[in-house]
């Protein structure tokens, strides 16, 4: 039997989600900082290929788990610039729309991240319970 790497996977992901939301919070921070440059990390997905935890598949018919890999190294790099915002007079290149809506895709990660633990936690108890 195989061991299941879903609470790391989770635990992953938060810590991710944890260092985005502080890249998110110090672009919203320094949204009037002249010649400020928006932030970002590096996509979760990208994350995983760091690493080597392998989705398996069960079925051949199912999308293939290879592109996933569990994560290590989340870089802060310079955000893509939003093509309605541009560069300001100022210099500054965030956009307080998005960094507001990507704040409010953290949260909605997050919270199904925890949902997902939480049902896999019950199952298992249920599990051992039997």
């Amino acid at each position: 039997m195989q061991p299941i790497q879903l609470f790391d996977l989770a635990s992953r992901q938060a810590e991710w989600l944890q260092a985005r939301q502080e890249v998110v919070a110090g672009n919203i921070a320094n949204a009037n900082t002249p010649k400020y440059r928006a932030k970002d990390v590096t996509p979760f997905q990208a994350v995983l290929d760091n690493q080597n935890v392998a989705m398996a598949r069960t079925n051949p018919a199912h999308l293939s788990g290879n592109d996933f890999s569990s994560s290590g190294n989340i870089n802060v790099q310079e955000a893509s610039l939003n093509q309605e915002i541009g560069v300001q007079e100022s210099g500054n290149t965030v956009g307080l729309e998005d960094e507001l809506s990507k704040s409010g895709e953290i949260k909605r990660q997050y919270s199904l991240n925890t949902a997902l633990v939480s049902s896999f936690h019950r199952m298992m108890l249920m599990a051992v319970k039997q």
